[in-house]
């Protein structure tokens, strides 16, 4: 008789080893050893001939070396779970040397079970105010996985959370299940930091898996709670002249300037928010006066022409404050910005002093260009028009006056002659002179 022992059930971590008991309760010689695997058909996965053969037909596989006849299998896949059966043959001579020896079989089956950890668990937060809705989910699992929800405290305590309101569910996915479980949890009221926590445990093969998601609020220095009419309920306020910009806490607001918060007249200034630390990420909105909000990270302002106070309300679910952000013009027109006498800062410096030699120059010959071509102008229309204003003096012309003269038919066509030439110098001498 060959008595053995095995367990009727074994269990393995995917990818690590896997122990299947079958022993002899007394050692005894062996003829053989098999094991197989049992599916649609009885697949050989280990033989073994103490005469001639230790073959593993599954490459993974080999015999045990606490006892010789119990099989391992190495990084073991979900697809090795399944039913096995040892079968193990020895010899017995009934303890009479002198008889030849009887082959004498025993099988014995059991299963294998392959677990698998959580391969992804993930949290989210669809959310509203403080009040919070959190959403964590195991993925990949087998069996599924259990969650349970925890807080931590500022000074590190880990509690937790009691009398949640929450719901679960089990999908599978494959041979393997997604576990996921949403609650819901009220923030407290002065509440301005909360680690929340999701444990996934998976007990059968010893993993726990912890998934924190921390809440931090905005905040502020020298803040004070006050009442803006843009607001239903008082708000935490302050101004970015009473930040020191030194404390490196988590979840204070800062403001930046592009070129800087005093600039001359008429530039254009890029104002940028950001808050490291905060979470979840906080929504920003932006106005001067009584318009409209503009919301974005970042508020462009066109040709600054005077001193104004912007404002910026940074928000999430924890809480919300609101910053004063003053931008000053460090002159009021651009007049005053050129004035070389200011401080030494300015831009432009006046042009008619220091001329050097050679644009004294040029201004001289410039001008001598000018004078003559207005004389050349002068000179040209006087001549056109028969006037010689320029002329050198002539000789008065001879002229014959014809009262003196006395007539004769002969001298007639002369006479005509000479009374008309006189008469047309007369008129000449009567038209005025330019």
């Amino acid at each position: 008789t060959v008595d053995l022992k095995y367990d009727d059930v074994s269990y393995a971590t995917v990818h690590q080893s896997a122990f299947l008991r079958c022993g002899m309760m007394a050692v005894q010689p062996i003829k053989e050893l098999w094991w197989f695997k049992i599916g649609a058909s009885e697949e050989r996965v280990y033989y073994y001939d103490p005469t001639s053969v230790d073959a593993a037909l599954m490459k993974r596989a080999k015999r045990s070396s606490r006892d010789n006849t119990s099989l391992e299998i190495h990084h073991t896949h979900l697809s090795d779970e399944g039913e096995y059966k040892c079968r193990i043959v020895v010899w017995d001579n009934t303890g009479n040397s002198t008889e030849p020896s009887v082959p004498i079989s025993k099988e014995a089956r059991m299963m294998l079970k392959v677990n698998v950890p959580p391969e992804k668990v993930e949290i989210t937060h669809p959310t509203s105010g403080r009040n919070l809705s959190l959403r964590c989910k195991s993925e990949g699992a087998k069996p599924p996985a259990d969650i349970l929800w925890t807080k931590t405290s500022p000074d590190g305590v880990e509690t937790e959370i009691p009398d949640l309101t929450k719901t679960r569910e089990i999908e599978p996915a494959g041979e393997l299940y997604d576990t996921a479980e949403q609650i819901f949890y009220q923030l407290e009221e002065n509440e301005m930091i909360a680690k929340i926590s999701c444990v996934v445990r998976h007990h059968n093969t010893n993993t726990t898996i912890y998934k924190n998601i921390t809440f931090v609020s905005p905040a502020i220095q020298n803040a004070l709670k006050v009442t803006m009419q843009r607001f239903a309920e008082p708000v935490l306020y302050s101004s970015i002249e009473n930040q020191d910009g030194q404390d490196n806490k988590a979840g204070l607001v800062k403001i930046s300037a592009d070129p800087g918060f005093k600039v001359p007249y008429n530039t254009s200034v890029t104002l940028k928010a950001s808050a490291p630390g905060v979470y979840p990420e906080p929504r920003y909105l932006w106005w001067v006066g009584d318009q409209t909000g503009i919301a974005g990270r970042e508020l462009h302002i066109d040709n600054l022409e005077e001193d104004k106070s912007y404002y910026v309300l940074a928000e999430n679910p924890l809480g919300r404050v609101v910053l004063e952000v003053p931008v000053h013009i460090t002159t009021s027109d651009y007049s005053q910005w050129n004035d070389s006498s200011r401080d030494g800062d300015a831009m432009v410096n006046d042009t008619t002093e220091g001329l050097d030699t050679g644009a004294i120059i040029g201004i001289v010959i410039g001008a001598l260009i000018a004078v003559f071509f207005i004389g050349f102008a002068v000179w040209y229309w006087t001549i056109r028009d028969g006037t010689h204003v320029f002329s050198p003096k002539k000789e008065k012309p001879h002229t014959i006056d014809e009262e003196t003269v006395p007539f004769r038919s002969t001298d007639k066509p002369l006479l005509r002659t000479i009374s008309t030439q006189t008469l047309e110098g007369r008129r000449s001498r009567r038209e005025p002179s330019i």
